[in-house]
């Protein structure tokens, strides 16, 4: 199978160039050009599978220059017992008779980020191997929070790569934060960026386009790539976790084949939203994809008005993660409803970069209304629904979860359908013990890795161990950076 850029479709290249390269040269996203299709025999051959075996199935319709046992090879080392805490890797938690919860922060960085930053590495290196490429490859890596330890942690000492990370300064939790600055690794760097996510995102795109920085990096031995969830690489992997949730509703005998099924997914660069996409379109049976925003509802506005406007305020939330006003994977799902149409994509792409604003045709907003609700949480709605969730389930949810959950029950209320659902968990709750402890009725008494042991007290729940083992961990990194300097903390990482 070939891949296309969403703003240029003369550009065919292979899976394996599309994981090296991240992004397209144009500035697109690397796109399959078709959607492989899946039918009852194909799920039920899954339902009894270990989710290693589900990732290699799904995996292999789109990586078709890679064979299964590679896959299934990857699959093994990315979702061991070494990495996840749970066997079942992403299990679903039934939550009442309609409403199940699919769990996605079992892994080594306790966040949905882990479930492709851990097989992206084993693709990306192989990848090399396949395109005979020599030189070494820098991961550049926007992140709003999880992306960046995720990545760290996936690619921290990877022969042929090296990983430079962005964080908005003040703009993930203290966890997040201790997270990254304390990874270890000779390949890797960190900075924080005097801003919020979007102008990291842009810069880090901006860098991806600059053909001279290219050049000079090229002469220095070193090619560039995403960890971001503009790689097609990053998006694949979340694709099974889709499937396989619906693979285990079947297993367990809460749903019949061919029963839809909605997900309620929070969401800030519409990855892992889109990935569910994908999952139908497919013709895994999905009903309403259910987009969960915070404060920052840019997304919220564009499926109810198919206008997107990034011209507001940007909100500093206890959901960081979805503190983002430029969704890129967005770009990827125009491609897909507007037929494919690079030039339609392009013109909406150089509007949002020029305007900050762009409206999509009548078609387009045909297709979202069919496909997609959107809505938004506010802080108080988030810290309501953590404590609800706490006292009626017993079931402790971060800030990110708690904004599914919110908007998941707005949907039902405002529609009425009673169609099962499953809304996603994207993060521990000891990621962000502060707003968490503060919602379940606790006085936070200290700040950081010190809250681990304060939540664990009053809940019960375990702490990830790998979280634990942050308290009293060294610092490594310190540099901070005003926006307009990355390109030079990047020139300077790869001396």
């Amino acid at each position: 199978m070939k891949y296309y850029s969403t703003r240029d479709t003369s550009v065919r290249i292979s899976a394996a160039e599309a994981v090296k390269m991240g992004l397209s040269r144009d500035g697109g996203l690397l796109t399959p050009e078709t959607i492989p299709q899946i039918d009852e025999a194909f799920v039920r051959s899954l339902v009894n599978a270990r989710y290693q075996e589900r990732a290699a199935k799904v995996m292999a319709l789109y990586l078709t220059d890679y064979s299964e046992e590679e896959l299934l090879s990857f699959a093994e080392n990315a979702y061991g017992a070494d990495k996840f805490d749970t066997e079942a890797v992403a299990p679903v938690r039934k939550v009442d008779a309609a409403t199940y919860c699919l769990e996605l922060w079992h892994g080594p960085t306790s966040a949905f980020k882990d479930m492709a930053l851990q097989m992206l590495p084993q693709l990306l290196s192989a990848a090399l191997r396949k395109t005979g490429e020599d030189k070494t490859v820098c991961i550049l890596v926007a992140t709003s929070g999880d992306t960046g330890k995720a990545a760290m942690e996936g690619f921290a000492d990877v022969p042929q790569t090296r990983i430079m990370v962005f964080y908005p300064k003040n703009g993930v939790s203290a966890v997040q934060e201790a997270q990254m600055v304390t990874q270890e690794g000779e390949n890797v760097g960190v900075c924080a960026v005097v801003g919020n996510f979007d102008d990291a995102q842009s810069g880090v795109k901006r860098i991806f386009s600059d053909v001279a920085i290219r050049e000079e990096l090229l002469s220095r031995g070193y090619i560039l790539s995403s960890a971001n969830s503009i790689n097609w690489g990053r998006i694949l992997p979340q694709v099974v976790y889709y499937i396989s949730a619906y693979c285990d509703l079947l297993r367990d005998g809460e749903i019949a084949y061919g029963e839809k099924v909605n997900f309620c997914v929070p969401t800030g660069n519409f990855g892992d939203i889109l990935a569910a996409y994908y999952a139908k379109r497919m013709g895994l049976p999905v009903g309403k994809l259910i987009c969960a925003s915070n404060r920052n509802d840019v997304l919220t506005d564009f499926l109810r008005k198919g206008v997107y406007d990034r011209n507001r305020t940007f909100h500093t939330t206890m959901s960081p993660s979805m503190d983002i006003l430029i969704s890129s994977n967005l770009e990827r799902l125009l491609f897909d409803l507007s037929g494919e149409n690079d030039a339609e994509v392009k013109g909406y792409m150089e509007k949002l970069n020029k305007e900050g604003c762009y409206e999509v045709s009548d078609k387009i907003k045909a297709a979202l209304a069919e496909q997609y609700w959107g809505g938004y949480c506010d802080e108080e709605q988030t810290a309501r629904t953590i404590a609800r969730c706490n006292e009626t389930y017993g079931y402790l949810i971060d800030t990110h979860t708690a904004v599914a959950m919110n908007v998941m029950e707005q949907y039902r209320a405002e529609t009425g359908d009673e169609t099962k659902t499953v809304f996603v968990s994207t993060a521990s709750p000891y990621k962000f013990c502060n707003h968490v402890l503060s919602a379940i009725g606790e006085e936070p008494k200290a700040d950081g890795v010190e809250l681990l042991d304060q939540l664990h007290e009053v809940s019960g729940v375990t702490v990830p161990r790998r979280l634990a083992a942050l308290k009293g961990k060294a610092r490594r990194f310190d540099l901070t950076a005003e926006k307009q300097e990355m390109e030079k903390v990047v020139l300077d990482f790869l001396k």
